[in-house]
């Protein structure tokens, strides 16, 4: 008789009280969305990001395999990680606290 075992990965987690419920890999506080910005929008291959951030290869393809399946929802994230950030340097330049090289 034939068993067949359905194995899955566990290096994502998420939990409300780390970095807002958003996938991280279990451990360390990076999000799926850190390495996603590395790999698909710095073009850094899986290596480079384990190496520069001391993280397992299979931590780094565990995180870009969430993101394929979970590619809307992540990229969501990153697109409303970015205008907070927009948001908050252009508040802090209002405030004369910020002077943007250019």
């Amino acid at each position: 008789m034939m068993t067949t075992i359905i194995h899955l990965v566990d290096e994502i987690v998420s939990d409300s009280n780390v970095r807002g419920g958003r996938p991280v890999l279990r451990g360390t506080g990076f999000r799926v969305a850190d390495v996603v910005i590395q790999h698909v929008h710095n073009g850094k291959t899986a290596f480079d990001i384990a190496e520069s951030f001391r993280l397992d290869l299979a931590q780094v393809h565990a995180a870009l395999a969430y993101y394929y399946r979970h590619q809307d929802e992540i990229d969501e994230q990153i697109r409303q990680d970015d205008e907070e950030a927009e948001r908050l340097i252009a508040e802090i330049e209002r405030r004369g606290e910020l002077k943007r090289l250019g």
